[in-house]
């Protein structure tokens, strides 16, 4: 069962779709916020293929429009990493008094930029039982550099970011840049985006970004349970930035790397592979009264 929701977060409606899976009967079940990916939606897109795989599974899952995305009220794509933060623990706040949910034991899980956003979550918000973070990053000063690995791809992204907090400076008003100078996607897998994903962003939410370290705060997760799930050759967010995040990170963790398509590990032609994988994980760390 699907049903559509919306939240308060600081004062601004949040879209979202509750997943409740079959075979519930009343009795409270574990359950996972999911968390989009970059400037994305909680629709069409990897985050419903997770929260789906989550239902699938036997979770409640919540996934939701972070504000300024999708159906979310808010100014169109004016991201802000620790905003999307206080987004994902509101969501938890809201799921928690679902009657279908166990309330001390709700995950967090995201790609990419939604996952970074859950290992930030998980480690400053001690409600968060669980984190499954699928190709996220750790320090967006290290991933950019990793993004725009020439010299004069890296002096055209900062140039930009420069010349954007000029413009702020002295007309008060954002400059705007692709989503792709930002994070480059090779064409051939931006089908993988949500049709619903936005194009163009001010050159603060790239600032915001690169100032945002889940780094920081990996290490407080423990002793909750901690999976880092990567393509092994990632080639939009690079793969030592699970590497990194698994170094610094407590026990109980685990680093799957999989070699497979680059970035979206639950593309179709991944998609088995990827779920039983993460499900074998969730089975032994995070299990659900519906498994079987």
């Amino acid at each position: 069962m699907q049903e559509k929701i919306t939240f308060d977060s600081d004062g601004l409606k949040l879209s979202g779709v509750v997943h409740i899976p079959d075979g519930y009967d009343g009795t409270p079940l574990p359950a996972f916020i999911v968390c989009h990916g970059f400037v994305g939606s909680k629709d069409e897109s990897h985050a419903q293929i997770q929260a789906e795989m989550m239902e699938e599974f036997g979770y409640v899952a919540l996934r939701f429009d972070f504000r300024c995305c999708g159906e979310s009220e808010g100014e169109r794509a004016q991201v802000r990493c620790m905003d999307q933060v206080a987004d994902a623990k509101n969501a938890l706040t809201w799921l928690a008094r679902r009657p279908e949910v166990d309330a001390k034991r709700i995950g967090i899980t995201g790609h990419s930029f939604g996952a970074a956003v859950s290992v930030y979550t998980a480690g400053v918000d001690e409600r968060v039982a669980c984190c499954l973070s699928s190709c996220g990053w750790g320090d967006g000063e290290r991933k950019f550099r990793g993004q725009h690995p020439t010299e004069e791809s890296w002096t055209k992204f900062v140039t930009i970011l420069d010349e954007g907090r000029k413009h702020k400076q002295e007309t008060g008003e954002s400059a705007w840049m692709s989503r792709f100078d930002a994070v480059p996607i090779p064409p051939a897998l931006r089908a993988n985006l949500s049709p619903k994903a936005i194009m163009e962003i001010p050159t603060e939410t790239a600032w915001s970004m690169r100032n945002f370290r889940a780094d920081d705060v990996v290490a407080n997760i423990a002793p909750r349970p901690l999976l880092l799930f990567h393509t092994a050759n990632d080639t939009i967010t690079p793969t030592i930035e699970s590497v990194r995040l698994w170094e610094k990170a407590g026990h109980p963790k685990e680093l799957m790397l999989v070699d497979t398509m680059a970035h979206f590990p639950l593309s179709p032609q991944d998609a088995p592979r990827t779920k039983a994988m993460m499900k074998g994980w969730l089975d032994k760390f995070f299990p659900t009264p519906l498994s079987a």
